[in-house]
């Protein structure tokens, strides 16, 4: 293991660093000031796709070798900030968009399971026996469930929750929430844990109410949607970002208005953030009919900073994005 022994750095030599590997700044202290608010480390995050890069060739292929540190000619402070600048208002409409289709997945999970009964997450009816089963241990005994441990953090969660109408109930009743209250308290996390151990009828009715075909396409959907909320919840940079956690991509006879996400089999287009953004484009379609969350977002895209050294296609975007019927 290689020992780390990059020294701390002032902003002084930060920005002396940035002029020796070829940005272009002319003003010094808006630069320090852009170092201050965010970093160096951040802001190295979004000048990456600026470096150079070595190339060679395996066949008539190229291949790359390495990106180099030293930035691409031309490219100034402000060709990064803008970047930065996209990528925090990229966020913000993610945001907004993951909260609207959580709350509608809490809202049919709760009513799905609450037309069984109040109760039915306590139970193992409505869930996979692999969910209920509780699996072996090294000691040759059995360790806790999926669903033991799911029961275990949504009630404590609940239990901490400083919610007026949690608190009404438990003066008014001794007994445990109904499914139909727990999901107003859950978080995404709950859900992504939860959703997978439903039984396969009732997981399929919710994907449907959605517009989804399958519970294995939705199960992916909620997985990478609940990656990225935390991303974005936590500032991570959404830019030119590969998701750890990429969604499904279902074929263009289920569903038509997401069949451009197949057309081409590249590293970036399958794990790019575009992907994320057609998913929840096309689940709140489902949600909200008349709602905006897609033209906004459109508006956002068509303002990414394209120069000779970056083209929306770093978020996996395909070149006619803007004319799919997805975003009108």
């Amino acid at each position: 293991m290689v020992l780390y022994t990059k020294k701390w750095l002032s902003l002084d030599e930060q920005l002396a660093k940035l002029r020796d590997r070829g940005l272009i700044i002319a003003d010094a202290e808006e630069c320090k000031s852009v170092l201050r608010a965010i970093g160096y480390y951040r802001f190295s995050g979004y000048l990456y796709p600026f470096r150079t890069s070595e190339w060679d060739l395996a066949g008539d292929e190229p291949i790359l070798v390495r990106v180099r540190d030293e930035i691409r000619s031309g490219v100034s402070l402000s060709d990064v900030v803008n970047v930065i600048e996209f990528d925090r208002r990229l966020r913000a409409l993610v945001l907004e968009g993951i909260e609207r289709v959580e709350v509608a997945l809490r809202m049919q999970v709760g009513y799905v399971l609450g037309r069984i009964s109040g109760t039915a997450h306590l139970g193992q009816s409505v869930f996979t026996p692999q969910f209920c089963e509780p699996p072996p241990n090294a000691r040759g005994g059995r360790s806790e469930s999926k669903h033991q441990r799911w029961r275990l953090r949504v009630t404590a969660h609940a239990a901490a929750s400083s919610e007026t109408f949690i608190a009404h109930f438990r003066e008014k009743y001794d007994q445990e929430l109904p499914i139909w209250i727990l999901t107003e308290v859950m978080e995404f996390g709950h859900i992504t844990s939860l959703y997978p151990g439903l039984r396969n009828d009732l997981a399929t009715e919710i994907a449907h109410g959605f517009g989804v075909p399958t519970k294995k396409v939705l199960e992916s959907w909620i997985a990478s949607l609940n990656y990225v909320r935390n991303v974005a919840a936590h500032q991570g940079r959404l830019f030119n970002r590969k998701l750890a956690t990429a969604p499904k991509r279902p074929s263009p006879a289920t569903v038509p208005l997401l069949g451009h996400l197949r057309d081409v089999e590249t590293a970036k287009r399958a794990f790019g953030v575009y992907n994320i953004l057609a998913v929840i484009a096309y689940l709140l379609r489902s949600i909200e009919p008349s709602g905006d969350w897609n033209l906004r977002v459109s508006a956002q895209l068509g303002l990414f900073p394209t120069s000779p050294s970056l083209t929306i296609e770093s978020l996996g975007a395909p070149i006619n994005w803007a004319q799919l019927s997805l975003w009108k």
